[in-house]
């Protein structure tokens, strides 16, 4: 199961250090996937994911979507993201990615969620949605202590 995960994080694969200890939580929402007592991974809709936590860890290069500094106040309190708060985009994103928020200026992740758009027609448009946000910084997966 573990190297499933590993092949199905690609990219993200590095959170799982050799000789890692991984456990597996399940929660109300998803299952969350503890590498060395702290969670790295949760399970979306049956797919692996960095959390936030995993995503610091990482030097993230694939799925991400850079926010200006106006935005970084909402993001971290759960919001949606707009397409006007977004400069930047991996132009490989289509929608229904899951993708990782990062702030313009220091590219620090704030928040991960389910692209309702591409990766261009989020930086391209002026109005509307273009994630759901689905976990941020301060919500139960960040505050996760066990």
């Amino acid at each position: 199961m573990l190297r499933d995960m590993e092949g199905q994080l690609g990219d993200f694969s590095g959170i799982i250090k050799p000789k890692s200890k991984v456990e597996i939580i399940e929660t109300d929402l998803d299952d969350i996937i503890l590498v060395d007592g702290s969670p790295m991974i949760m399970m979306i809709d049956g797919e692996p994911f960095p959390t936030l936590k995993g995503a610091l860890e990482l030097d993230i290069k694939t799925k991400f979507v850079v926010v200006d500094m106006g935005a970084v106040k909402f993001v971290i309190k759960g919001a949606d993201i707009m397409s006007p708060g977004i400069t930047d985009a991996d132009p490989n994103i289509v929608e229904g990615d899951l993708v990782v928020i990062v702030d313009e200026t220091h590219h620090k992740p704030l928040a991960t969620g389910r692209s309702l758009l591409t990766g261009p027609e989020m930086v391209e448009n002026r109005e509307g949605k273009a994630i759901k946000n689905i976990h941020h910084v301060g919500d139960e997966i960040w505050d996760l202590v066990i």
